[in-house]
């Protein structure tokens, strides 16, 4: 009798978490659904241009060409994406996409490496998979454009802007109304830190001295943002890498969900993340920067565990096999590849960035508050 009662239990408690995450992908589906009318109403952009710096979870085409093993201009990235295959690492939309449909922009942003003068005046997406704050993050996949390269080829954008319009005034007081998002670090613990067999720094410095070496360059190359005219700056903080699915399949977990211990190493970088902003909001005159807390947004409702399952096949760097078929019901998946999110995860990413929902969300103030401000 106690057996049976207990097996009774144990089976209705799964099938209830089971009914929480269906209804829970269910709400992200109408909350993408809603998104996309919302869109079709916005007659004019919120902001005159958006640049997007970044990794593998913003890219868009920027690594294409590069002699790299970061790319994902195959299939089956792009499944549900109309133009297919065009470098993004996910099914869909990133959540850079989706920040610019919710900004107004009836057009997505174009990647640096193909963008024509006609198109820069409304922004340029600079980021790349692989790259980190630091310049050797992610070597050991070939070729990809470091942050510090980054904002090379911003200042390459601004001078070719200030061409266009005849005016460098115009153009300062131009770049001042857009704005600007940054998320990077990601690598810089996926293919850095945590390859002490590649890197050195995963051989000599704690986790804490890491994070305050990353927050230290980062704040540098914030200031050097700011210094070619950026005042409206998100700076995204690190999600839970150790939930990645080939985080999980490389550590293990000891019983635990996650790989805690990447958990509580990229949660240092966050800490810090946070003081460093509001720093730049004291110490530069125009200076509207906020944080975004990813690990805020991505904690699931009611303590719930989500599947850490990729979507699709994967090779041995946590990418998908080209060619290979994914999941059909790509909807109900956090993790399309290793370590890229569904365009459903985006989705939310994008959603609680551009509204926060929580008070921890975004700090000081979410990217629609960030879009209205006067500087």
């Amino acid at each position: 009798m106690l057996q049976s009662r207990f097996i009774s239990l144990y089976l209705y408690s799964i099938t209830n978490m089971a009914s929480k995450l269906v209804l829970l992908f269910r709400f992200l589906i109408i909350v993408a659904l809603m998104l996309s009318q919302i869109v079709i109403t916005i007659a004019q952009p919120q902001v005159p241009c958006y640049f997007i710096f970044g990794d593998s979870l913003v890219d868009n085409g920027n690594n294409n060409r590069l002699r790299t093993e970061a790319k994902a201009n195959y299939p089956p990235y792009g499944i549900d994406f109309p133009p297919g295959a065009t470098g993004r690492f996910t099914n869909g939309l990133t959540s850079a996409d989706i920040i610019g449909q919710r900004l107004g922009f009836t057009d997505f942003i174009p990647p640096f490496a193909s963008a024509i003068n006609q198109e820069i005046i409304r922004g340029v997406n600079y980021a790349s998979g692989a790259a980190g704050i630091r310049d050797d993050t992610g070597r050991e996949l070939g070729d990809r454009i470091s942050l510090d390269r980054q904002l090379l080829n911003h200042a390459t954008i601004v001078s070719r802007l200030s061409l266009l319009q005849r005016n460098r005034t115009f153009t300062n007081e131009y770049l001042k109304k857009c704005i600007y998002t940054v998320n990077m670090g990601s690598n810089d613990y996926i293919n850095n830190y945590l390859m002490p067999e590649e890197y050195i720094a995963g051989r000599i410095y704690t986790p804490d001295q890491f994070a305050e070496l990353l927050i230290r360059k980062y704040s540098l190359q914030l200031r050097r943002l700011y210094n070619l005219g950026a005042r409206k700056i998100a700076a995204f903080g690190l999600g839970f890498l150790g939930c990645t699915p080939s985080e999980i399949a490389r550590f293990g977990t000891n019983g635990e969900p996650c790989v805690e211990s990447i958990n509580n190493a990229t949660m240092l970088f966050n800490v810090k993340l946070k003081p460093l902003i509001d720093d730049l909001n004291n110490d530069l005159p125009q200076g509207r920067f906020t944080f975004i807390n990813v690990t805020s947004i991505s904690t699931p409702e009611d303590g719930i565990v989500l599947p850490n399952v990729p979507c699709c096949q994967l090779r041995s760097d946590g990418q998908c096999v080209p060619n290979s078929i994914p999941c059909p019901n790509r909807n109900l998946f956090v993790w399309y590849d290793g370590y890229h999110p569904t365009e459903v995860g985006n989705t939310v990413l994008a959603n609680r960035s551009y509204i926060a929902l929580s008070p921890t969300d975004a700090s000081p103030y979410d990217i629609s508050r960030l879009a209205q401000l006067t500087v």
